[in-house]
C-alpha cells in the first residue's frame, strides 16, 4: 500500500479532488464536501511527505469545518424530502 502512494502523484490528486469538490459543492450537492475532507487528507499527506508541516493543522481544520457543513447540510435536506415525499403520498 505505502508503494501504492510513491506511484500516485498527490499534487495531480488534489488538484483533481479540488476541481470535483468545487463543482459538486457548485450544485448543492453535500458529497462535494466529502470530497473537499478526502482532499484535505491528501494534502495533509503532502505535508508530511515535503515536510511543509504548516498545511497539516491548517487541513485538519478544513476536515473539521467540512464536517460541520456536511452535518448541516444533511439534517437541513432530510427535513425538506420527508416533507415532499409526504406530499407525494398524500
Amino acid at each position: 500500500m505505502l508503494n501504492m502512494l510513491h506511484l500516485i502523484r498527490l499534487d495531480y490528486l488534489s488538484c483533481v479532488l479540488t476541481v470535483l469538490a468545487t463543482v459538486l459543492i457548485g450544485k448543492k450537492l453535500w458529497q462535494g464536501w466529502v470530497v473537499a475532507g478526502i482532499n484535505s487528507a491528501v494534502v495533509c499527506v503532502i505535508g508530511i511527505r515535503t515536510a511543509q508541516f504548516g498545511f497539516v493543522p491548517a487541513n485538519l481544520l478544513c476536515i473539521a469545518l467540512y464536517t460541520s457543513n456536511l452535518f448541516n447540510w444533511r439534517v437541513r435536506t432530510l427535513p425538506s424530502r420527508q416533507t415532499k415525499t409526504a406530499e407525494r403520498e398524500s
